[in-house]
C-alpha cells in the first residue's frame, strides 16, 4: 500500500478519535448537569408521586409484551444499551448520512424522556447513555419499564398509560383488551403520527406492526393476532350485530 493511502486512513481515523472524544465529553458534561439539576433519585420519586401513576402489576401482560417487543424485545436481556440494536442503527446512519436510527433501548429511551429534549444530536445521546448505567444500576427491570410506561407520550395530549387508556378508551390501563393494548403500544413510536384521533388509517397500520412483532417474537400466535385484529370490527358493529 502506498504511503499516501496510509497517511489519509491514519488521518481519518485520528478525526474519528478526536471527533468521539470530543462528543463524549460534551455528552458527559450534559449528563451530569442533567443530575446536577436534579438527583435521579428525586426525578423518581416525582413521576412515582404523580396521581395516576400506573404500577407495572396493574398492567395487562397483552400491554407488557406488546411494549417490550415493539420497543425494546431484548430488553430483559441486555444492559443498560443493546449492541447489536446500536451496531445496525450506526450503519443505517452511516449509509443514509443522517441520523435517522436510534437504535436506543427502553432504559435509554427513559433517561431521554425525564432528563433530555428529544433534540437528534450526538452528544444527547452520549448523555443518556450514561443516564442509562445509572439508571441500571440503581433500579430494576421492571422498575425501569413501570417507569417508562408512566412517562412516554402517546399523541393527543396523553402523558403516560393511565391518561392515554382513560383518553382513548375510557378505560382504566387494567381494563384494557388485548386489541387496546396492542393498538396502545404501537402509539409512542410517533405519537402525533400514530394517534387514533388523528390518523386512524397510520394507527391501524401501526398496530399492525406490533402484532407482526409479537408473533415474530413467538409471544402470541398468527391466529391470535388475527382475533385481536378482528376485535376492531366487532366494536365498531351495530349494537345489534355483536
Amino acid at each position: 500500500m502506498k504511503k499516501w493511502i496510509v497517511r489519509i486512513i491514519t488521518a481519518i481515523f485520528a478525526v474519528c478519535i478526536l471527533t468521539g472524544m470530543f462528543y463524549t465529553g460534551k455528552g458527559y458534561v450534559m449528563f451530569k448537569d442533567a443530575l446536577k439539576e436534579c438527583s435521579l433519585t428525586d426525578k423518581v420519586q416525582s413521576i412515582r408521586s404523580r396521581e395516576n401513576y400506573t404500577p407495572l402489576e396493574q398492567l395487562p401482560k397483552m400491554y407488557i409484551d406488546a411494549v417490550v417487543a415493539v420497543e425494546d424485545h431484548r430488553f430483559y436481556d441486555h444492559g443498560p444499551i443493546d449492541i447489536i440494536s446500536i451496531g445496525r442503527a450506526v450503519w443505517v446512519n452511516l449509509t443514509s448520512l443522517s441520523l435517522a436510527e436510534g437504535g436506543s433501548s427502553i432504559t435509554q429511551q427513559l433517561a431521554k424522556n425525564i432528563y433530555f429534549t428529544q433534540e437528534k444530536k450526538l452528544e444527547r445521546k452520549i448523555a443518556e447513555t450514561f443516564m442509562a448505567f445509572v439508571l441500571e444500576k440503581q433500579y430494576s427491570k421492571d422498575d425501569i419499564l413501570e417507569l417508562y410506561v408512566n412517562t412516554i407520550y402517546f399523541g393527543s395530549g396523553y402523558y403516560g398509560v393511565y391518561d392515554a387508556s382513560q383518553g382513548y378508551f375510557g378505560k382504566i390501563p387494567s381494563g384494557m383488551n388485548d386489541y387496546e393494548c396492542t393498538l396502545l403500544a404501537g402509539i409512542p413510536n410517533a405519537p402525533s403520527v400514530y394517534s387514533p384521533d388523528v390518523n386512524p388509517e397510520l394507527a391501524a397500520q401501526r398496530h399492525q406492526q406490533v402484532l407482526d412483532r409479537m408473533v415474530g417474537c413467538h409471544l402470541i400466535t398468527e391466529e391470535e393476532a388475527q382475533a385481536i385484529m378482528a376485535m376492531a370490527n366487532i366494536d365498531k358493529a351495530p349494537e345489534g350485530d355483536k
